[in-house]
């Protein structure tokens, strides 16, 4: 019995599986909670960062949340240092008051709503670690070159585990080999160690990944010691030990094998699997091989994998055996949730594997089912629930729960009982674009409860789309595998459930695919010169293309040179760096197309370039004929050899206009097409001018005529405006259309208005760019278009323009005028608006009439009226400049675009007083040595009444500084007054103004002088000294006078020309410096005071001053640096003579020397030969003798008492020496000179250099 209802069940499932279609269910809906995101099972946390725990869900009504902590209630209110996030489950931990370990537990969040709860996985929460090293005393490696060697490196144990890497002390990474490399757990192998294997810094590190910090193990220190040559020997394996071993690996994860063999020379490592192939795909060799490694294991990958290790003296081997488990998997993926309407039925199914096999277990709404209230409706067979004839109210959410010993499942699905009429989610009137014959998809996403049934239909609807071409998919899309023009129009997709219809209406345009018609071409190219590669592309016209250029495959560079257009790429002074494969890419938003070309750079060869202008294009062919379109097409001529910059493309109307030629546009000169936009009506003819350096060459033959037809106008008359030129008119007016723009014959017009919210009236009008309306109202608003037509008919429907009818006059005035007076000269004047309607026209502004009646001083009449024209709204304005202490009247007016409106109630205000002018006039008179009289006119304009003046005044001294101010007030009845005690023969400046009660006004100023009293005629100078100086004679003064021009006059004593003064201006000095003074001569010096030419002249006394006469500069020539250097360039040559002279000697030369009794000739007057140094007179007679005092016996010695006149007596008795090369040395020095003194003659030898120098600076 049992297993005939386990066969019932299977039928059923088979028989309602179509029904069991996941639907997503619009959110306005209700619905059990659905969770959306949640934290990992695994949740590893940044111990200093806050703490959060995602967990969010949807549902209608929304969901609330509640958690569990290590399967308990965790009460969140009663932690402070735990919130939740408004509208969510996800809670926050705030670590700044705690410790992150302190919450490291397992969480399950809940979310619940009157139609279901649903639970998360369980999160294990844990707090990175990154402890740090254990202190160890490591002691230095010692072995021998040609062993095998691990380093340890024992990282502390972490979470997540580190990541582990050997580095130097400058944080190098070490290099590793075949040789020498980095196992999978992080020790260090050497398969053999070599000498330059010795280093004191194999640093272990391990870097955290979580908290980004990295620990270091202490430096280890290794000496490889070297002796003979060390012996050979075959593999043998490090890791792993024995001859096989065993692994367990989880489906899904990666899988890593390694095997590190010592050896020498090293072994090499190689890999297979015993009982199958490797998986190519999937597998991957590190380390130099040591390591195997297959990426997302499955059970196929379960068996014995064998690692060799073989060097020239053998091999070794060693088999791993690999197992692979499985935590839970889906097979055919997670429950999905079942939306049913009441009376139907669904299956949810749970159906995973895993190895070991895992269990499944069922909750609802988290309580374990079988303690869940009984549901006829519901039964449950192992990994599937079926349900029957659902009710309203069996909503719940259903948690599949599959495990084993390597992990678990967990999934929430929900069963939502609905009664639902259909409804279409995808957007109505979509509109879909596909390429023809591409595949076309149309998407019809609906819901309904019970599930909607989704029909197709095509324009006129006439029947469904079920058949070919036509694929209707069981989510309601409908598919056209090989869309075609004809495919292209509106589509209905009709959704219908047992509680009603839902229709939608998308688009589907099928496009013309993209395609290049015009490849680009190999070209070859000389170096310098230009290259086009031209992209001609045929798209569907409702498509915007775009031209993308690679060069290579990439990018083009980022080079000027390289100019793209719309259709081509134009390379200007070719390189080498150009050469290459040149793709161009035309997209569109549904396709593209592409094609390539290769370019190649050669050396240019050298021509004489002559240039001229280009000759014209020909071959000028009209193609691509459209209505307002058409490609005009040419061939260039010749460049001559300057590179054409530009195409000008004419055009001639030869209907409208012709033999004239207008610019239609311009390409540039590596384009040979141009696509032309033409206007109706035209009978065109083209022709094309191409432009290089030089000019523009002659237009080419003109194309044949192309005629576009007539058509109904593009465009409306610009600058439409209404106006009123009288107060009962409109008059509408516009910007006529152009021949061009008429695009056919019979243009006219069709002008209409209406006043706001009144009828329209049209009229036609021809031959005339406005009208007249008559009749109207005035200034009343109304709206006014004006429509284009021609005999093809209407233009498009105009813009309405808005406008008024005619002005008139302003009929009323401001009201409530006031004013406030502000100060003396300003006034401020305030009024009420006028009403709209009692303006009768746009309002322009308001103005102010107003004059001056006549001072309050005076009773004088001032009326010249001024007007101050405010523009705009406005209900004030300022009225500035006024006189103070006046009466004045005005008045205010509105205008309008006719005129000024009447104006209001004239009124008058008075301004206060303000301060006055300065005095009319201000003059000096009877000018004494110590006294001044001023007198001066009252101010002309007053201001106010006058109640006194202000005088200040202060003297003034030659260099323009001013003394001391005076200041006297001066009642308002006088006019003139006497200064007394003023300083002799000084200049006074004058300040006086006149005062009010508001103040006093500027000054008038003036300036005078006190006299000299004949009397007692006195020099304006004094003090007059003088000192003469090196660089001239300083001449120091005193001066008081009042004249600016001073002068110091100097002249040669006992001079019979009294015009010979020499002048020195010296305005505003009080000294000088005389420059230019002889010696030994006496000057007169006075200085002169000059005023006007009506003016005598001031003199000071005259001063006698005498410059000494300069001494003559007795320089000592034995000081001066040039004649030091003469006198050592003449020694120089003296000792090179004397040289030159000794070695002729020792030679056996000619140098005689004077006998004691020869005659006493003065040595200085007897001449040398040139050519042997010799003094001529002793050299006849006497060149066979040697000389005297050195003639050497047979017995070589040198007796002194052979010889009456030896060397001692030259010199200074035995001092005489030999230098190295028996040359003499003997001292002639001032002795010399005392013997030609006692015994009246001297030796005839070459004197020495000190004599020399001795003779010539006795003869300076």
């Amino acid at each position: 019995m049992m297993e005939r209802r386990r066969m019932d069940a299977a039928l059923l499932v088979l028989l309602l599986g179509h029904l069991a279609t996941a639907l997503e269910v619009p959110l306005d809906l209700p619905q059990p909670p659905t969770i959306t995101h949640q934290s990992p099972k695994d949740y590893i946390i940044d111990p200093r960062e806050n703490i959060i725990i995602h967990c969010e869900a949807k549902g209608k009504p929304h969901p609330s949340f509640s958690w569990t902590r290590n399967g308990t209630h965790f009460d969140i209110d009663q932690d402070p240092n735990v919130t939740m996030k408004p509208h969510s489950g996800t809670l926050v931990v705030d670590i700044s008051r705690a410790k992150a370990e302190h919450y490291e537990s397992v969480y399950q969040c809940t979310a619940r709503n009157k139609h279901g709860t649903a639970v998360s996985n369980n999160i294990v929460v844990q707090q990175s670690r990154s402890p740090l090293w254990s202190k160890e005393k490591i002691k230095p490696i010692v072995v021998q070159e040609g062993v095998s060697l691990v380093l340890p490196c024992r990282p502390p144990a972490g979470l997540p585990p580190p990541i582990i890497f050997w580095m130097d002390n400058y944080f190098q990474r070490l290099p590793q080999s075949s040789r020498v490399s980095q196992s999978l757990n992080g020790d260090l192998y050497f398969s053999n160690v070599l000498k330059e294997d010795s280093r004191n810094d194999y640093i272990c590190y391990a870097r955290f990944p979580y908290t980004q910090t990295i620990q270091q193990k202490q430096p280890i220190t290794v000496k490889v010691l070297s002796k003979e040559p060390a012996d050979e020997r075959k593999p043998i394996f490090l890791i792993p030990s024995g001859p096989s071993s065993s692994k367990t690996v989880l489906r899904g994860q990666v899988l890593e094998m390694e095997c590190i063999a010592e050896g020498l020379p090293t072994p090499e490592i190689s890999w297979t699997k015993v009982s199958g192939d490797l998986p190519a795909k999937r597998t991957s060799f590190l380390h130099y091989q040591r390591t195997l490694r297959i990426v997302n294991v499955s059970e196929s990958d379960a068996g014995d994998y064998r690692c060799t290790g073989r060097n020239r003296l053998g091999s070794v081997h060693h088999t791993i055996h690999i197992v692979v488990n499985a935590a839970p998997y889906w097979i055919s993926g997670a429950p999905r949730n079942l939306v049913l309407a009441p009376g139907e039925n669904g299956v949810l199914t749970c159906r995973a594997s895993g190895t070991p096999k895992p269990s499944v277990t069922w909750a609802m709404n988290g309580i374990p089912i079988e303690n869940s209230p009984k549901d006829l409706s519901r039964t449950v067979d192992k990994d599937t629930i079926i349900f029957t004839v659902v009710q309203t109210g069996s909503s719940a959410v259903y948690q599949c729960n599959v495990s084993n010993d390597y992990g678990y499942l967990l999934s929430n699905a929900f069963v939502n009982v609905l009664s639902e009429p259909p409804r279409v989610l995808t957007p109505a009137n979509k509109v879909y674009q596909v390429i023809k014959n591409h595949r076309a998809l149309m998407d019809c996403a609906s819901f309904g409860s019970p599930i909607p049934n989704i029909t197709w239909f095509k324009d006129s609807r006439s029947s469904t789309l079920d058949g070919d071409p036509y694929i209707l998919h069981d989510n309601g899309t409908l598919e056209i595998h090989v869309a075609q023009a004809h495919n292209s129009g509106k589509y209905t997709c009709v959704a219908r459930n047992s509680l009603g219809i839902y229709e939608n209406h998308i688009y589907l345009e099928v496009k013309e695919p993209t395609r290049i018609l015009k490849q680009p071409e190999y070209k070859v190219v000389q170096r310098g010169r230009s290259v086009v590669f031209e992209c001609k592309v045929k798209h569907d016209p409702s498509l915007i293309p775009t031209m993308t250029w690679l060069k290579d495959d990439g990018e083009l560079p980022d080079d000027e040179r390289l100019i793209v257009d719309a259709d081509s790429l134009t390379i200007s002074s070719v390189t080498e760096n150009d050469s290459g494969e040149y793709t161009c890419i035309m997209n569109t938003t549904l396709d593209h197309d592409s094609a390539s070309a290769q370019l190649t750079v050669v050396e240019a060869t050298p021509t004489p370039a002559v240039d001229e202008r280009p000759d014209p294009p020909t071959d000028l062919e009209l193609t691509d004929q459209k209505k307002r379109s058409v490609q005009l097409t040419w061939t260039p001529g010749d460049e001559h050899n300057s590179p054409i910059q530009k195409f000008l493309i004419q055009y001639e109307d030869i209907m409208h206009h012709r033999g004239h030629w207008h610019n239609l546009t311009e390409v540039p000169g590596t384009k040979t097409t141009a696509h032309l936009k033409l206007s109706p009506y035209v009978h065109y003819t083209f022709r094309v001018l191409a432009h290089n350096g030089v000019d523009f060459s002659r237009p080419s033959v003109p194309s044949r005529v192309f005629k576009t037809d007539a058509a109904a106008p593009d465009e409306n008359p610009t600058g439409v405006q209404g106006f009123g030129t009288e107060h009962d008119n409109l008059v509408i007016s516009w910007k006529p259309l152009s021949g061009f723009q008429s695009n056919g014959p019979g243009l006219h017009y069709k002008v209409s208005w209406r006043p706001v919210g009144g009828e329209w009236t049209t009229v036609t009008v021809a031959n005339n760019s406005k009208f007249t309306v008559s009749g109207t109202p005035t200034f009343v608003p109304y709206e006014i278009k004006v429509l284009a037509a021609n005999d093809l008919g209407d233009g498009p429907e105009p813009a309405i323009a808005h406008g008024y009818s005619g002005e008139d006059l302003p009929i009323a005035a401001p009201e409530n005028v006031q004013v406030m007076v502000m100060n003396s000269t300003l006034a401020e004047v305030h009024w009420d608006p006028v009403p709209s309607k009692l303006i009768r026209g746009h309002l322009k502004g308001f103005k102010v009439h107003y004059w001056r009646e006549h001072s309050l001083h005076k009773h004088n009449s001032h009326h010249m009226e001024q007007i101050l024209v405010f523009s705009g709204n406005h209900s004030h304005g300022m009225l500035p400049g006024l006189h103070p202490f006046s009466l004045y009247s005005f008045n205010v007016r509105v205008y309008n675009g006719k005129g000024d409106g009447p104006p209001s109630h004239t009124q008058q205000f008075e301004t206060p007083e303000g301060v006055p002018g300065p005095p009319t006039s201000l003059t000096v008179t009877n000018p004494s040595p110590d006294s001044l009289t001023l007198e001066w006119s009252p101010p002309h304009v007053r201001n106010g009444r006058i109640t006194g003046y202000s005088l200040k005044y202060q003297p003034v001294n030659n260099s323009n500084e001013l003394g001391p101010v005076e200041e006297l007030a001066l009642p308002a009845n006088e006019t003139s007054v006497t200064l007394s005690n003023l300083k002799y023969n000084t200049r006074y400046k004058f300040y006086l103004n006149a005062k009010t009660v508001r103040g006093a006004g500027p000054t008038i100023p003036q300036e005078a002088h006190t006299i000299i009293d004949e009397a007692l005629p006195v020099s304006p100078f004094g003090n007059v000294t003088s000192s003469v100086q090196e660089g001239g004679a300083l001449i120091s003064w005193e001066y008081w006078g009042p004249e600016k021009n001073v002068y110091v006059e100097y002249i040669v004593e006992n001079s019979e020309d009294e015009e010979e003064w020499q002048k020195e201006l010296v305005n505003g000095s009080q000294n000088i410096m005389l420059k230019g003074l002889k010696g030994g001569l006496a000057y007169r010096v006075r200085l002169v005071a000059k005023g006007h030419h009506d003016q005598s002249l001031h003199q000071s006394k005259e001063l006698l001053v005498t410059v000494p006469a300069v001494a003559s500069r007795q320089v000592d020539i034995a000081t001066q640096g040039w004649f030091i250097g003469l006198m050592c360039a003449i020694a120089l040559l003296i000792l090179i003579l004397l040289i030159i002279c000794f070695i002729q000697r020792n030679k056996g030369g000619k140098y005689p020397v004077k006998e004691k009794e020869d005659a006493h000739t003065d040595p200085e007057f007897q001449p040398m030969k040139d050519d042997d140094c010799t003094f001529g007179e002793y050299s006849d007679n006497e060149d066979h003798k040697p000389l005297k005092g050195s003639r050497t016996p047979s017995n070589g010695t040198v007796k002194r008492d052979d010889s009456d006149d030896s060397l001692v007596d030259y010199g200074e008795g035995g001092d005489g020496q030999f230098n190295e090369d028996g040359s003499f040395i003997g001292q002639y020095s001032g002795k010399s000179v005392s013997r030609d003194t006692a015994e009246g003659h001297e030796s005839s030898e070459a004197p020495s250099p000190i004599n020399a120098m001795n003779s010539l600076n006795s003869f300076v």
